[in-house]
């Protein structure tokens, strides 16, 4: 008996620590209570209370512990003073208006008030006072500390939490069933502030999330502000200090965003079902294809790069048009070979009429997208680079691909929220030689380390254990890696890997952990030559434009049901750029307003989020941070 006795005032005990941190508190009950007291009391519904203590509605028992919770309400309480005479005094010696004060209960301003020679003289022995007699009592306010709100177009978790001085885990504290991505619409719980005090989102500045454990100086790293420069943009800063998730206000930097919290889903806001005329145009060079026969076609199709690329790109668009009709919007779509030449581009332009099409996709190749581009200008035809990353940016040109500043920007950003306590290694080729220096100017204390040389002066390609061991620090190390060669990556992440975690305690080798990253990832890192093993054995980070997707999406068992294949990277752009750019047109007033509706669409392997560069057109401001991890790329959250 006593053994359960002990478990059962444990589990109390536990159960209160709980109580305690989810903000609630306990009540002990008295003879004579009701929960219609209680709840007045604790100004709680009686609701609230039967919700957390379900045995009460059979009545209440004294010494019954019963679970309270945080009040919805707060009490404001004001004291009113109420003039009801006064009260002759004669001023005896050594008396003071400090002292006469103290001795009436009423303010030294308010006894000047009613004698006003005082304001001219000081006081005196014989001075006849009229000391003022108040009346007081207390004037109780009641007023919720939530209110409903409806969230208005564009709006994702990052734009209210900042509009209501909160951070993100908070506005999710109060709405538990919000969801990943908000709906125009959509009825959440804020903070009942004044509305003079809710901040407003300026587009002329850029926003940033607090990581957990980022002081002033971190953020003086990152960011490049001192703590007064982020306090005149943020000036609750100064009362409240740094809160993990809080979202701050900085001076525009396109590599600074606040990303995954502002994502909407546009198939939720479809409201024009008008007939929407779209345009592709792909290198499928048509007119190289031998047609003789079947192998030949094959052949040709297997050569061609431009031919397979183009077939992979258009079954997603595809894909992404039958997606369409059943959410019941209408297309009419034409597709154009462009063979790759820039004379055919101008002919098709020439030849079609395109001051009607709502937007063209494509072409592939830069030569050829620019003189689309060009062309179509005259028509304010808005068109869409599938994956051109330092396009000539006309103001009727998206670049969906975001660029290769942007993918190395934010690298470097993750990497500099950990340089306090990590070692930095930056091993490149000579061909890499200016990234390495340009990561040294961000990393001053950066270690580098260069291929080794032949005798005429030309990278061998290679490292030697020693000249990597030499530049690693015991515990925490970073390390870039910048080439472009296959061979030199393979080199240098089987040392590395080698070098993981090694320890000898006979020789006094402390731990070692080592995490790989590269601002520019290309085949080198996907090539036979790689280990897969040895970049999830060290975490090898960086940026993409599009990330791995799952196995379960509806999208790729559709494909393969169809296709009878996985569809590859080319097919999942085709998708996923066709259904943005669509839902962005029947979800607005056109492609160029859609940017001011849409902030964040995300689909299968790619997200968009669309700025306007100075008189210029629009570029994805938005990329994935991904980690190899148990042989998988997986996202990395921030």
């Amino acid at each position: 008996m006593t053994k359960f006795f002990s478990i059962f005032c444990f589990l109390c005990l536990f159960s209160f620590g709980v109580v305690q941190a989810q903000n609630y508190s306990t009540h002990k009950v008295k003879k004579g209570e009701t929960v219609e007291g209680l709840a007045k009391r604790y100004y709680v519904t009686p609701f609230d209370i039967y919700t957390l203590n379900p045995e009460a509605k059979q009545g209440l028992k004294p010494n019954t512990i019963l679970i309270i919770p945080k009040s919805k309400v707060q009490i404001k309480t004001t004291i009113v003073k109420e003039l009801q005479g006064f009260k002759t005094h004669k001023t005896k010696r050594k008396e003071t208006l400090y002292s006469l004060a103290k001795k009436y209960g009423v303010e030294e301003d308010e006894i000047k008030k009613h004698n006003k020679f005082l304001y001219a003289n000081p006081l005196r022995k014989g001075d006849k006072l009229q000391i003022p007699i108040f009346k007081t009592s207390e004037v109780v306010e009641e007023f919720e500390t939530n209110k409903t709100y409806i969230v208005q177009s564009k709006e994702g978790k990052w734009r209210i939490a900042y509009k209501f001085g909160i951070t993100i885990a908070e506005l999710e504290a109060l709405n538990p069933e919000m969801g990943d991505v908000l709906k125009e619409g959509q009825e959440i719980i804020v903070p009942n502030i004044a509305n003079e005090i809710e901040k407003v989102i300026d587009d002329q500045y850029s926003y940033y999330k607090v990581l957990p454990k980022e002081g002033f100086y971190r953020l003086k790293l990152k960011l490049g502000l001192e703590q007064s420069e982020l306090e005149a943009l943020n000036p609750e800063l100064k009362e409240g200090g740094l809160k993990s998730g809080m979202i701050l206000k900085i001076p525009f930097n396109e590599a600074i965003s606040v990303e995954e919290e502002d994502r909407i889903s546009l198939v939720d806001s479809i409201s024009d079902y008008t007939t929407k005329h779209i345009a592709i145009m792909l290198p499928f060079r048509l007119n190289r294809v031998d047609y003789d026969s079947i192998s030949g076609t094959k052949r040709s199709i297997k050569k061609d790069p431009y031919l397979n690329t183009s077939l992979d790109f258009h079954s997603g668009v595809l894909m992404a048009i039958d997606s369409l009709k059943t959410l019941g919007v209408s297309l009419k779509v034409d597709v154009y070979d462009t063979k790759n030449q820039v004379s055919e581009i101008a002919q098709i332009i020439d030849d079609n009429d395109f001051e009607n099409v709502d937007v063209v996709i494509g072409p592939l190749t830069s030569k050829t997208f620019e003189k689309a581009a060009s062309e179509l200008r005259k028509y304010h035809v808005p068109i869409v680079s599938p994956i051109g990353s330092k396009l000539k940016l006309y103001d009727n040109v998206f670049q969906s691909r975001a660029s290769t500043d942007l993918l190395k920007n934010r690298v470097i950003n993750f990497v500099k929220t950990d340089t306090l306590l990590s070692n930095i290694i930056i091993i490149s080729d000579s061909k890499h030689a200016a990234i390495s220096n340009s990561l040294r100017q961000e990393f001053i204390a950066a270690k580098q380390v260069y291929s080794r040389k032949d005798e005429e002066g030309g990278d061998k390609y290679f490292v030697g254990r020693q000249d990597i061991e030499d530049a690693l620090k015991p515990g925490n190390n970073i390390v870039f890696l910048e080439t472009r060669d296959s061979g030199f990556a393979s080199n240098v992440t089987s040392i590395l890997a080698s070098l993981f975690l090694e320890e000898n305690e006979e020789e006094n080798i402390e731990q070692r952990d080592i995490v790989l990253v590269t601002t520019n990832f290309n085949k080198a890192f996907e090539g036979d030559e790689i280990s897969n093993e040895h970049l999830s054995k060290l975490q090898f980070h960086y940026a993409t434009s599009s990330k791995s997707y799952s196995e379960n999406n509806l999208f790729v068992k559709n494909y393969e049901n169809k296709y009878h294949i996985t569809p590859n990277k080319s097919a999942v752009k085709g998708f996923d750029l066709t259904m943005d750019v669509v839902l962005r047109l029947v979800s607005s007033e056109d492609l160029y307003l859609s940017v001011n509706n849409a902030q964040v669409t995300e689909y299968v392997e790619n997200k968009f989020a669309y700025k306007k560069k100075n008189f210029g057109g629009y570029y994805n401001n938005i990329a994935y941070l991904v980690k190899y991890q148990d042989l998988s790329i997986v996202e990395v959250k921030q």
